[in-house]
């Protein structure tokens, strides 16, 4: 059955880029879904389709909540949001999905962005992601990128992954486009793993300028970038309180200063896959 109900016409769209961007268990520091949305705001992305939340989350665990808008009461479920943007306001067509991971059918729900794909003959799918990991909220945010698409891997410089254990809704959705032809690209940010719940806006910057280096596109961060200053100074006042942070933060700095090289891609990628095995516990 299909689970997508369109909310506005079709958009006419030439071989748009998809990204996607989720909450949840891919999404430490809401950094993917904030850097998607960002993407889909400052080009004025406009949603033309959702999928139904009934059959993909558990209510009891997952809540709706409600509001009160004009004096009448709403409910807002999860939402999984298709926003077009065109060329008009971008450099290329693109799709942007901002959405929630589900719970329950997710090879259902993968059908669903998949015929989403089928239906605008989309060029390239980039998902985001982002993991807590030994990195410092001081230094630039590293980001690491990979596919399973040989030719893309070529083209992009990007490194392989040989990560084998538990895997998020972006993983089956990668793994069922990869399988049906087309390409896939993973960009995952990283958020410091002393502030492991903060929303970080430097994690969320650093993955748009990473797409944006990709699609080769200029995308407005002014935003980001201050929100970005502002988490620095907020968790340098909260390091100088507390002796052992700073002082294992300062460790920190020097590892990074010093193990800057060839070899730092590698340990991302380990890195990586060891945060995606630990959080399958």
């Amino acid at each position: 059955m299909d689970y997508l109900e369109w909310t506005a016409d079709r958009p006419e769209l030439d071989n748009p880029i998809m990204i996607l961007g989720f909450e949840g268990w891919n999404d430490a520091g809401e950094a993917a879904s904030s850097a998607a949305a960002h993407i889909r705001d400052r080009f004025l992305g406009e949603e033309f389709a959702t999928i139904d939340p009934e059959p993909f989350y558990d209510f009891t665990t997952s809540r709706p909540t409600i509001r009160l808008e004009e004096g009448a009461r709403v409910i807002d479920w999860p939402t999984n949001s298709f926003s077009a943007i065109t060329g008009d306001h971008a450099p290329r067509d693109l799709i942007v999905m901002v959405g929630v991971e589900p719970q329950l059918r997710w090879r259902t729900f993968t059908e669903q962005v998949v015929t989403m794909a089928e239906e605008y003959d989309v060029d390239m799918v980039v998902s985001l992601g982002a993991l807590i990991a030994d990195v410092i909220h001081s230094r630039p945010t590293p980001i690491y990128a990979s596919s399973y698409d040989p030719k893309l891997m070529r083209e992009l410089d990007l490194e392989p992954s040989s990560y084998e254990g538990p895997t998020g809704i972006v993983g089956v959705i990668n793994e069922a486009l990869r399988s049906m032809g087309y390409g896939a690209v993973s960009l995952w940010g990283t958020v410091p793993s002393y502030v492991p719940h903060a929303v970080s806006p430097k994690a969320a910057l650093a993955l748009v300028n990473r797409v944006a280096t990709l699609l080769e596109i200029t995308v407005p961060t002014t935003a980001l970038e201050i929100a970005a200053a502002a988490y620095e100074r907020q968790i340098n006042d909260l390091v100088d309180d507390d002796a052992d942070t700073k002082a294992y933060i300062e460790r920190l700095e020097q590892e990074y200063d010093s193990s800057m090289g060839p070899d730092s891609g590698r340990e991302l990628i380990e890195e990586l896959e060891e945060f995606l095995r630990d959080r399958g516990d």
